[in-house]
């Protein structure tokens, strides 16, 4: 680390953010913290690449950014109407994430920052959704954050910058993981998430009635691998399946999921108001499976029942973008230090890091 800090926190400062941890290349430009503006915010997907294996292939991603990543980087700088003298920093994904992915970013970063005589920031994918909600809803800490995504399924109490604790996390599958093996066991295409839900407006959500995992213990912690069992099960004494049948599994999966996140933060706000009793409960979620709206209808009304706010940014700023991440590196900035070209990218990075991950670790670190 470095103690490098360009402008003190009295000051706009402009950041470049890139971020490639998945199947998506992005980058954008983004000012705070006194006049918070996304100047821009480019993505490309890859779900054209992907789509014929079912799911991302690591080898192709990390391709497909390597082909593409510089043009998304100076179509931010474009519709950003940035030169670099303009830009403070270059913030960049260094994990969690495909490593291929975040290798790509993160020395495309370093390239920038080293060319454009910039510091280098060097952001966990994960801190960039907890704090999307401070740059578009002047969240205060502390609160409760939900982050569900094809990856990461837990709550974090959210103190501060670099300040989290894990309060539950899933103990096998995330819920988009469990959203895309369901939909790949239903014959539905890939990304499963989307379509699911798709499917699911057309069934009857009262005709299977599937199991609501971990509901019967105390915590907050949750499972979503028995109930994709359940589903199996369900469809495999019907084979073969029609279509209605198939909306109708969709609508009872995407219930149960709904029913066990809305129990969960009913729970998550309720330890909150235990802790500090005299601030006004929020829940934030974020992630891709944060676009679902039944899962943010559950959500809101729990939130509504335990007197607390619900917060979700707009869908675009919920799924993996590269706003969130010049965001972070500015909340980073703020803080002082900023990081050397020694930044090693991470494929595993839990944002509480001082629990240890529920899944195991290994030589890669702990997996949540």
């Amino acid at each position: 680390m470095t103690s490098v800090n360009p402008k003190n926190n009295a000051t706009n400062l402009t950041v470049l953010g890139i971020e490639t941890s998945c199947d998506e290349t992005a980058a954008a430009i983004v000012r705070g913290p006194l006049q918070k503006a996304i100047l821009s915010n480019t993505i490309k997907s890859q779900i054209d690449e992907h789509t014929e294996f079912g799911g991302v292939v690591p080898e192709i991603a990390a391709r497909a950014h390597i082909d593409i990543l510089d043009r998304i980087v100076a179509e931010a700088m474009h519709e950003a109407s940035c030169t670099w003298d303009d830009i403070d920093a270059v913030a960049a994904t260094a994990g969690p994430g495909l490593i291929g992915g975040v290798i790509v970013g993160l020395m495309t970063a370093k390239a920038i920052a080293m060319a454009a005589g910039k510091p280098l920031i060097g952001v966990n994918h994960l801190e960039g959704h907890a704090l999307t909600a401070r740059l578009t809803d002047d969240l205060e800490f502390p609160f409760i954050l939900l982050l569900v995504s094809g990856g990461h399924s837990q709550f974090l109490l959210v103190r501060g910058v670099g300040d989290y604790k894990r309060l539950g996390t899933t103990i096998d599958d995330a819920i988009g993981e469990a959203f895309d093996k369901t939909a790949k066991l239903l014959g539905l295409p890939y990304p499963g998430g989307p379509h699911v839900e798709m499917i699911a407006a057309k069934g009857d959500v009262t005709r299977f009635r599937l199991p609501r995992p971990l509901l019967d213990r105390p915590g907050l912690d949750m499972s979503f691998a028995g109930l994709k069992t359940a589903l199996r099960t369900q469809a495999k004494k019907l084979e073969p399946v029609d279509d209605q049948t198939v909306a109708d599994l969709c609508a009872a999966f995407q219930r149960s999921v709904s029913d066990v996140l809305a129990a969960r933060t009913k729970s998550a706000l309720a330890l909150f108001s235990e802790r500090y009793p005299d601030t006004e409960p929020v829940i934030v979620v974020a992630g891709g499976v944060a676009a679902n709206q039944e899962i943010r209808s559950a959500l809101t009304q729990a939130a509504s029942e335990a007197n607390a706010r619900f917060v979700a940014p707009p869908l675009a700023l919920c799924t993996d973008n590269a706003a969130m991440i010049a965001w972070a590196g500015i909340e980073r900035m703020q803080l002082g230090p900023v990081n050397d070209m020694a930044l090693a990218p991470r494929p595993r990075w839990p944002l509480d890091s001082a629990n240890a991950g529920v899944l195991g670790a290994g030589k890669k670190g702990a997996k949540v």
